[in-house]
């Protein structure tokens, strides 16, 4: 089962600069959407409904905001949306579904990066999305969440370390936040594919030539907890997506499912 997270930086965006054909190029079967930016009846027919795929969507109460999506070729269970039962999660970040016995979870963790009261909203989700994360790592069926976490987890995940010391999503808390996060029980499917090298980055800013050279950062993960992590493959990162679609690039995974 080929698994594909993508932030769409806005999904009616996306179709006017190639979605669709990026996406024929990817072949997921099942497609984690974020920041998708719209209801479903704002998208055009046969996108708001699209053939050969069932999709399940979240999108946030405020117009043109955040919002996530399951888009799966095969049969798809809701599990439901937001991190428990009294969290109705206004922004639509956290969608979850299972998919031939594996849970998965398009994910949105915001971002503080447009001043300090956002950066205090960002951690303050961080807070009560790691008991979460902690309890689905520690479930006995797989489960994989994908989707823009909105942090750098070491000096390998960004281009300029030094320079961003003090950015938001490159924080020292914020990467220490991380750490504890995979050893609660996650893979970093990415990071095990390619080891200790620079990148590869799944976002640029449209500022300095980033996109051009290559000078980004890797805030868009695949993570497995302990009971998928021996089936998977192939962890990429589609570097040519980011550069036309969307200012994220799409990640992808190939698991081994029964």
């Amino acid at each position: 089962m080929r698994i594909t997270t993508w932030n769409l930086n806005g999904l009616r965006a996306a179709l006017r600069k190639g979605f669709g054909d990026c996406l024929a190029q990817l072949a997921p079967d099942v497609l984690l959407l974020q920041e998708i930016r719209c209801l479903p009846e704002q998208l055009p027919d046969e996108w708001a409904n699209p053939v050969g795929w069932n999709v399940h969507w979240h999108p946030a109460r405020k117009k043109g905001y955040a919002g996530t999506a399951v888009w799966s070729r095969l049969p798809m269970e809701v599990l439901g949306v937001g991190l428990g039962n009294r969290d109705d999660d206004p922004d639509g970040r956290v969608l979850r579904v299972r998919v031939q016995g594996v849970q998965l979870a398009s994910v949105y963790l915001p971002s503080g990066s447009s001043g300090p009261e956002r950066q205090k909203y960002k951690e303050e989700w961080m807070a009560r999305f790691f008991p979460w994360a902690k309890r689905q790592a520690a479930l006995g069926e797989p489960v994989v969440l994908g989707g823009d976490l909105n942090i750098a987890h070491t000096e390998r995940d960004i281009f300029y370390a030094k320079g961003n010391a003090n950015s938001s999503g490159f924080l020292p808390h914020e990467r220490k936040w991380f750490g504890r996060l995979l050893k609660a029980g996650w893979s970093d499917f990415v990071r095990e594919q390619f080891g200790e090298v620079d990148g590869p980055y799944s976002w640029w800013s449209n500022r300095g030539r980033a996109r051009e050279l290559d000078r980004g950062w890797r805030i868009d993960y695949l993570l497995g907890n302990r009971a998928v992590a021996e089936n998977w493959q192939d962890a990429s990162i589609y570097r040519h997506g980011g550069l036309i679609v969307s200012d994220h690039a799409p990640v992808t995974v190939d698991l081994t499912t029964g």
